[in-house]
């Protein structure tokens, strides 16, 4: 009898997508199941209490929480291509940066993008610092791994597509080509990696309504994606349209 995987999650979460690629990577088949966030499944609240949020990962009935924890562990219990390195030193610096891409990455580039006035300015001046320290690492890399996909690309995924939409979105400038050459060759290089191609579906309705395939955004791609990622394009456009009192038709997708 084979390995019963659940995974439940949100479609526009860029925690969910991390779990979703590692588990592609790994060649583990699961069964997705979708919770929304406003009205949370009572399995859901049963599974992970604490919390109660996604991504929970369900392997023979025991639920993993926490997007880090639930990407270490599909790699330790499945077989296949691992995204860690294997020497313990190495693996202790892809752990550090992955943390560091949550606590000093991705808070100060969300602020960034939807505060106001001296806390945007100081966001973005963070922002930029946490970019900064990336460029220099992925310098002479073609992926954080190294030359294949490993858990610093896979945490980082939202830095891939999210800020090129959220640029366009709010108008803030904060990656370019003098600055940052080499983290904009590194979304080049993940956005068109066919393990991560896959989780940029176009079906989703309020992609469609929003951002069509060849709709505005997509010319802001001027770093080697030749489509953009309408569901992500759809979860942020939306999260615009609300922050300007524009309630876009399927708002009851859109987080709290």
């Amino acid at each position: 009898m084979g390995d019963e995987v659940k995974l439940h999650g949100t479609w526009f979460s860029p925690f969910v997508t991390r779990v979703q690629i590692v588990l592609k990577l790994k060649g583990v088949e699961y069964e997705y199941v979708e919770e929304d966030l406003k009205n949370k499944s009572p399995l859901l609240l049963k599974i992970n209490p604490i919390y109660e949020k996604v991504p929970v990962l369900i392997h023979n009935g025991n639920p993993i929480v926490e997007s880090l924890i639930v990407i270490e562990y599909i790699d330790e219990a499945f077989s296949g291509p691992s995204i860690l390195p294997k020497d313990p030193y190495e693996r202790s610096k892809a752990r550090f940066w992955t943390k560091f891409l949550d606590d000093k990455g991705m808070p100060p580039l969300w602020k960034a993008c939807w505060s106001k006035g001296e806390e945007r300015e100081k966001a973005k001046e963070e922002a930029l610092e946490s970019l900064k320290i990336l460029e220099n690492e992925i310098k002479g890399k073609k992926f954080f791994g190294g030359n294949k996909i490993g858990i610093l690309d896979v945490t980082a995924d939202f830095f891939a597509y999210g800020i090129p939409i959220l640029e366009e979105l709010t108008k803030i400038k904060l990656l370019t080509e003098d600055e940052f050459p080499c983290l904009l060759k590194w979304v080049t290089n993940y956005c068109n990696d066919p393990f991560v191609k896959e989780y940029f579906p176009v079906d989703d309705p309020l992609a469609k309504e929003y951002f069509p395939p060849k709709g505005p955004l997509s010319a802001s791609y001027k770093v080697g994606l030749h489509q953009s990622p309408p569901h992500k394009h759809a979860f942020y456009g939306a999260a615009f349209l609300e922050s300007q009192n524009r309630r876009p038709k399927y708002i009851s997708d859109i987080p709290e």
